[in-house]
């Protein structure tokens, strides 16, 4: 006797997932399609159940290259659930592929704003920056769509969600501006890295200091020649408690000038958060030798002294 076809929502999803993986995506499209059927026609409304099949089925789509109806069913489903990372990335892709720049880039900012550790939406929006700049010159981002601001219930949400495994992520996202340390800036480039690190500069004077390592990070992405950017990120990460960050990034700064203040400073207060008082007072230390007289230096050092006895 031949075997039943599933019938059910979660044997639709199910199966459709398994097509998915097997890589028979027009296959796994319908399965999802059938369960979206069988999800309106019983019961009550579900809407997180249907914005997930409709953003697998967007991924069957891109994985066939049909980027309007992937564009189109990762609407439907941001409709239903507003904020989701998975259709926002997928359309992001999808615009990006029918080069719809703008459009891509609105999605991976929105992305961000939900979680700031995600290497595909950080990749996503240096590749989107460099060909808006191609495109449209220094002046790029007056002629972008507006950028939805995430509101904080719905990050929430997100960062609640299992399955997230935000140290990996975080430490894909700290080699972004690593691949292009062999690569010479152009004096273009060198220009767009000032005119990024000074917006992150301004978002950090508001006290908006997540906003602010993205704009260091694309500005690193463009050049990694000057040390305040890399002692700028490290001080937005030390506000955001990612201490190991702020010492990757001190360190960075150290390579291209050996007497940076400011990063002596910085890690030494990174290594003390991490209760690695030793290299904290290693840290003060050389930035003692360097300044002699500098007070919050000495202040620190008083307290990583009082923690080592």
């Amino acid at each position: 006797m031949a075997p039943q076809p599933p019938g059910s929502v979660l044997e639709l999803r199910a199966a459709g997932n398994e097509s998915f993986r097997s890589g028979q995506y027009a296959e796994a499209a319908e399965l999802y399609g059938r369960a979206l059927d069988v999800l309106r026609q019983t019961g009550p409304a579900n809407p997180e159940e249907e914005s997930v099949l409709y953003s697998n089925r967007a991924a069957c789509h891109l994985k066939d290259g049909n980027c309007t109806h992937c564009i189109k069913d990762c609407s439907v489903a941001l409709s239903l659930v507003p904020f989701g990372i998975k259709p926002l990335l997928r359309r992001a892709a999808a615009y990006e592929a029918l080069e719809k720049y703008q459009l891509a880039y609105v999605d991976y900012k929105t992305v961000l704003q939900i979680d700031c550790t995600l290497p595909a939406a950080h990749d996503g929006v240096n590749r989107m920056t460099k060909a808006l700049m191609d495109t449209d010159g220094l002046e790029w981002r007056l002629k972008l769509p507006p950028i939805p601001s995430v509101p904080v219930a719905a990050q929430k949400r997100w960062e609640a969600a299992p399955g997230g495994d935000h140290e990996k992520a975080d430490k894909s996202r700290l080699k972004e501006a690593d691949t292009l340390k062999n690569k010479v800036p152009t004096g273009g480039d060198i220009e767009r890295a000032r005119a990024l690190k000074e917006e992150g500069n301004e978002l950090v004077k508001k006290g908006k200091h997540k906003e602010a390592v993205e704009k260091y990070t694309e500005s690193l992405m463009f050049s990694s020649l000057e040390s305040a950017t890399y002692t700028n990120r490290a001080l937005c990460y030390l506000s955001l408690k990612k201490y190991k960050e702020a010492v990757k990034d001190c360190t960075e700064a150290l390579k291209l000038d050996s007497k940076n203040v400011k990063a002596f400073y910085r890690r030494a207060q990174a290594f003390k958060e991490l209760k690695d008082y030793q290299s904290s007072l290693e840290d003060v230390n050389s930035l003692l030798s360097i300044e002699p007289e500098n007070s919050a230096a000495a202040k620190l050092r008083q307290e990583v002294n009082r923690s080592l006895k």
